[in-house]
């Protein structure tokens, strides 16, 4: 290659490493963004169980220690839902940050594409 494109050459393997790796970030992050998914739905289906399972109990009379214990473990199952909601947020943040990393990156392999072509015309 011409010696003045070796700087070019060497710039586009950067910048197409750099993206290289920004993609891969933004596939991690919708796995992680997925799996937040699952978790809050699964906890979901795990409340609408637990809820449906203990209405049949309550039909029985004289079950107020097992009301009060329901009522316990159901707050703690909200606590979770909602902390599951807030993991959920915020890998959802995160994954729009890797595909605005992705997207310059995907813009300075392209910008140093269209540089060498000058070049090349030039030459």
């Amino acid at each position: 290659m011409n010696d003045t494109l070796q700087p070019l050459s060497a710039l586009l393997s950067h910048a197409e490493r750099e993206r290289d790796e920004a993609l891969a970030h933004r596939q991690h992050m919708r796995q992680a963004l997925d799996a937040a998914h699952a978790q809050a739905e699964q906890l979901l289906g795990y409340r609408r169980d637990y809820e449906q399972r203990w209405a049949q109990r309550f039909t029985e009379p004289g079950q107020v220690q097992l009301l009060h214990s329901y009522h316990g473990f159901g707050a703690r199952l909200t606590q979770a839902i909602e902390h599951q909601a807030r993991v959920v947020a915020q890998a959802e943040r995160q994954l729009a940050r890797a595909v605005e990393d992705l997207q310059q990156q995907e813009l300075r392999v392209a910008s140093v594409l269209k540089l060498i072509e000058r070049r090349v015309a030039e030459i």
